[in-house]
């Protein structure tokens, strides 16, 4: 959805995309364009609790962010957090989701690309912090295809080998479910990156827990 609308001072805002948690705007501030991405109100909530969470939310995912950028993972740069709009103002990253181009790149520039997301992921749970929703539309290719990682919203710090599964899990199904052609050498060249990164002993353990993951989810389908 893009509509757009004048801010408080005038300027034009153009709202990217409304989510269950956020709205996404795109906006001209501090002479740059920049995202804004605001945490909504949920009219459900008591005002006293979803003042707290909205709070909480919003400096989770700023710090989360950071934390990123400590593991040499790059993220879009927070200019600002205003906390009485519940909003994270931040770099707009020119490129395209790694989604949108599985299917029109190369298989060389696809291989080469995957190899390196699976090295960030790497360096991610080498520092022990689990992205949430790893999946092929919260990273974002330039077009000097550089790679950057946005959407913090449920990441945390985790040294669980669990939560490392999971996180890597998403990746699988996104691959499996979106880019079923190119799924067994993208994700081959995912892992290859990453077990690179975490090592042999750290890798074969998620990689063992996805398997347990998988497991999980065809018995409960058959119940």
């Amino acid at each position: 959805m893009r509509l757009m609308f004048r801010g408080l001072r005038g300027e034009l805002v153009l709202l990217l995309r409304r989510g269950a948690e956020a709205e996404l705007h795109l906006q001209e501030m501090f002479g740059k364009t920049v995202i804004l991405k605001k945490r909504i109100k949920k009219r459900y909530r008591i005002d006293v609790l979803d003042e707290q969470i909205r709070n909480y939310r919003t400096v989770h995912e700023a710090l989360m962010m950071h934390k990123a950028k400590e593991c040499g993972v790059p993220t879009p740069t927070i200019y600002l957090i205003d906390l009485a709009e519940k909003t994270i103002v931040m770099e707009h990253i020119e490129g395209q989701r790694l989604k949108d181009i599985m299917e029109t790149a190369g298989s060389k520039d696809i291989n080469e690309l995957c190899y390196e997301v699976g090295r960030l992921i790497g360096h991610m749970h080498k520092n022990d912090l689990i992205h949430g929703d790893l999946t092929t539309s919260n990273i974002l290719i330039t077009k000097g295809e550089n790679i950057f990682f946005i959407d913090f919203g449920l990441s945390e710090v985790s040294n669980e080998i669990e939560k490392k599964g999971v996180d890597l899990h998403l990746m699988k199904r996104a691959l499996q479910s979106s880019h079923y052609k190119l799924f067994e050498e993208s994700y081959e060249n995912i892992l290859k990156g990453y077990s690179e990164v975490v090592g042999e002993g750290l890798a074969k353990e998620v990689l063992s827990k996805i398997e347990e993951i998988e497991k999980r989810g065809r018995y409960i389908s058959k119940r």
